[in-house]
């Protein structure tokens, strides 16, 4: 089995986080987004992973300290790193085609910018499966239209009327990856283009007018990690779960704690110092932070960060950031100063 990360795009909305860190590997609930990705897919995958293939953008972007990362989270899940480029946005069918040297075998493709909980198996009839989610309001994502076999015959982008509420969260498993890719290779021949970009839909499409049988595996959470809100929120609900798992240290030995609380769920990462902190719930703070007389609940803190006298919620701070002020609701990029 082989795994498809498509991961080149510069999280524009996610700003002003994703200006120096990629998004998928900004932490949140004590780990990148795309290492826990990766990781959850294993577990419902349930067997050996041969090669993890992570399309990347620009090496100026995504460089030496990224591929590093990503081949240790391969080593970690004993399959081999492959690195490939995308070198323009041209969609997600073009992101996948760019990966076309590891597009053979049973594969998953999984886009990293949203993180799931799972357990199902995989239907051995089907030549495809299309992870989804049931959600409230199936206008505003694109869906699945179902036959009365349970198969998938028609993807649906935010439907006028009702088709059904099993919304697509982009991840995908092919028996034979071969197949999408011989499609998506006549996708990019014949230049057919939706929304300006190369879209996996296409090649999909494709597949299904072919006879191919797609079928559903439903997942029971799906959190985004799109912007801010979201974020800070799927950081919540993900502390949630490991909390109740109760199978991770989340918070670290190495914490120093001077006259302070901690609500849990949190996740306090090495060597932090709490003086005089009321910390939680819902917390994630990374490595080698300092936080003095604040109160920080609802948040996501990264690395090498000194907070004073702060009252934070629903706040995130980037890495080696100085804050000392009276605001709340904050969102601050890297290396930030406000004193």
């Amino acid at each position: 089995m082989k795994i498809i990360v498509p991961m080149a795009g510069r999280g524009s909305r996610l700003r002003p986080h994703s200006l120096t860190v990629p998004k998928p590997l900004i932490p949140v609930a004590g780990q990148p987004i795309v290492h826990k990705l990766v990781k959850d897919i294993v577990k419902v995958l349930n067997q050996p992973i041969e090669e993890i293939a992570f399309v990347l953008g620009d090496p100026a972007w995504f460089g030496d300290d990224v591929v590093s990362s990503l081949q240790d989270l391969a080593k970690s899940l004993n399959a081999k790193a492959t690195i490939y480029r995308q070198d323009q946005p041209l969609g997600t069918g073009h992101a996948i085609m760019c990966a076309k040297k590891s597009l053979s075998g049973p594969a998953v493709i999984a886009y990293a910018d949203t993180l799931i909980r799972a357990d199902f198996n995989l239907d051995p009839e089907a030549d495809a499966v299309i992870w989804t989610k049931q959600v409230d309001k199936p206008e505003a994502f694109g869906v699945v239209k179902l036959n009365d076999k349970n198969e998938i015959i028609e993807l649906v982008e935010k439907p006028e009327t009702f088709v059904s509420d099993l919304a697509v969260i982009g991840i995908y498993y092919f028996k034979d990856v071969t197949v999408l890719k011989e499609e998506l290779q006549h996708v990019l021949d014949s230049n057919i283009i939706n929304g300006g970009e190369y879209q996996i839909n296409d090649g999909i499409k494709g597949m299904m007018a072919k006879g191919k049988i797609f079928k559903t595996g439903t997942v029971d959470e799906w959190m985004d990690c799109g912007n801010k809100p979201v974020t800070i929120e799927t950081n919540a609900r993900m502390l949630g779960f490991l909390q109740a798992d109760g199978k991770e240290e989340l918070i670290a030995s190495t914490v120093t704690n001077n006259n302070s609380t901690i609500i849990e769920p949190c996740f306090i990462g090495e060597n932090v110092v709490l003086n005089n902190a009321t910390i939680g719930p819902n917390v994630s703070i990374g490595n080698n932070c300092k936080i003095e007389a604040s109160t920080v609940k609802n948040s996501l803190i990264q690395n090498h960060t000194t907070i004073k006298n702060a009252n934070l919620d629903d706040a995130m701070i980037g890495n080696h950031v100085i804050y000392n002020g009276k605001y709340t609701k904050i969102s601050i990029g890297d290396y930030s100063v406000l004193e």
